[in-house]
């Protein structure tokens, strides 16, 4: 049994339960805390454990609309006891959804094909690519991850993985522009760019090519970097240059969470070739896709006799056109730019009393702190960033953490976060941060 299951402060049912998950699910499935959480039911931002205590969700962005949304769930219901089926058969509401969803983007980006997930939207995304391009050379940054494909795996910078690093990879650092004034973050990108210059040339001089970079916009994994302006579009310019395909990764920064925009890549000036979505779009229920052109799709389709027996059933799309609806009806993107704005305000507050607090990161409703030591300000302090996890569980707010230092905290929380319920997170962050601060004296 694995240590967490052993720990002496699991309840009894719990400690059972967990007991029974490590003799199935097996010991290496991770799990959240010290003293994993058994949750039992949930509701708009909020969980309730097996013990019936409350917790407010400043973590999970996969209930986009909120746990257990009614509207979600019964067109879900509805849908469920009408028909469900595959794409290989006419329905109207498959139709709907794709038609609903591709209005919420700009430009040539006007097809679509759904698929179960988000690993499986960015491992076709690249087939994709390589097709059109006959090469197979992928850009990435040096601190990711995108997916437990065979394909994904050899691509992954961001997390321990036993597939070997592909030849036909490179990894590229991202820029991290925090705190510099504009003459020091416009000599970071230049230096940057020239990075990516060298690791194209690299991929032609090996004989790979480039078929696509693969970047998630808001650079989520990698800790929320601000990248310096014209960074991106000069990644896009050169990767496109070369006969590559831009893919935006937007399993985490889509569906309206940054606030001003419903999609990450509209921070850019800048034209993907394909969009990448899955997590938030079905509320908890699995769907995903990939966003095209008409040319590449055509082309794409020309070649390969593409189906999937679940993705876009009709079910999987009465439920994403529930939480199109619901973000709709709600205003949930002007509710994030203006919640965002207020946790922000309140976080800067915070930072201002503690030595232990770095940058404030992100914008709208995915937001974060750097946590670093106070003996040597910069330098990460990821022990301090899991105590601080760990005592925001105790008071009953759910949070985590990113980064290559493992000390950014990561804060995501569903989409109908109320103002009070945003005020009693950044209460409970504050007197988390004092706590922890004073420890240190």
């Amino acid at each position: 049994m694995t240590e967490i299951a052993q720990n002496s402060l699991l309840s009894e049912p719990t400690a059972a339960l967990m007991a029974r998950r490590v003799a199935t699910i097996g010991p290496h499935s991770p799990l959240f805390y010290n003293t994993p959480l058994e949750l039992v039911r949930g509701e708009g931002a909020w969980l309730t454990d097996a013990q019936g205590r409350t917790y407010l969700d400043g973590y999970n962005n996969v209930p986009h609309v909120g746990h257990a949304n009614p509207v979600v769930a019964d067109a879900v219901n509805r849908q469920l006891r009408t028909i469900n089926l595959h794409t290989r058969y006419l329905n109207h509401m498959v139709v709907d959804y794709a038609e609903a969803l591709l209005d919420t983007f700009n430009g040539e980006l006007d097809r679509l094909f759904l698929v179960n997930s988000g690993s499986e939207a960015n491992e076709l995304a690249l087939r994709i690519a390589r097709q059109h391009t006959g090469n197979r050379g992928i850009l990435v940054s040096d601190f990711s991850y995108h997916g437990n494909t065979s394909s994904l795996a050899e691509l992954t910078t961001g997390l321990e993985v036993h597939e070997e690093f592909g030849s036909h990879v490179r990894a590229v650092r991202i820029p991290d522009a925090t705190g510099m004034d504009a003459q020091s973050a416009m000599a970071l990108r230049d230096r940057a760019l020239a990075e990516v210059d060298a690791a194209i040339a690299s991929l032609q001089e090996a004989g790979h090519g480039i078929s696509a970079s693969l970047l998630d916009p808001i650079f989520s994994t990698e800790g929320l970097l601000n990248v310096p302006p014209g960074y991106i579009e000069g990644l896009a310019q050169r990767v496109q240059a070369a006969g590559g395909l831009f893919i935006a990764d937007e399993v985490q920064s889509g569906f309206g969470r940054l606030g001003n925009h419903m999609w990450g890549h509209q921070l850019y000036a800048i034209k993907p070739d394909l969009v990448t979505l899955g997590k938030p779009m079905g509320n908890g229920h699995p769907i995903g896709a990939v966003i095209t052109t008409e040319a590449l799709l055509d082309e794409f389709g020309g070649r390969n006799m593409y189906f999937n027996t679940f993705a876009g059933s009709p079910v999987s799309s009465a439920a994403g056109l529930a939480v199109l609806g619901e973000m709709r009806e709600r205003q949930l993107m002007t509710h994030a730019h203006a919640t965002g704005e207020f946790i922000a305000d309140a976080m800067r507050e915070i930072a201002k009393s503690s030595p232990l607090i770095g940058a404030v990161r992100g914008q709208g409703l995915f937001f974060g702190y750097d946590i670093v030591r106070p003996e040597a300000p910069g330098q990460p302090h990821p022990v301090a960033a899991k105590q601080l996890i760990e005592l925001m569980k105790d008071k009953g707010v759910l949070i985590s953490r990113i980064g290559r230092d493992d000390n950014v905290l990561k804060m995501r929380p569903p989409m109908v976060i109320e103002r009070e319920q945003a005020q009693l997170l950044v209460d409970r962050l504050a007197e988390s941060v004092a706590e922890i601060t004073s420890g240190l004296s």
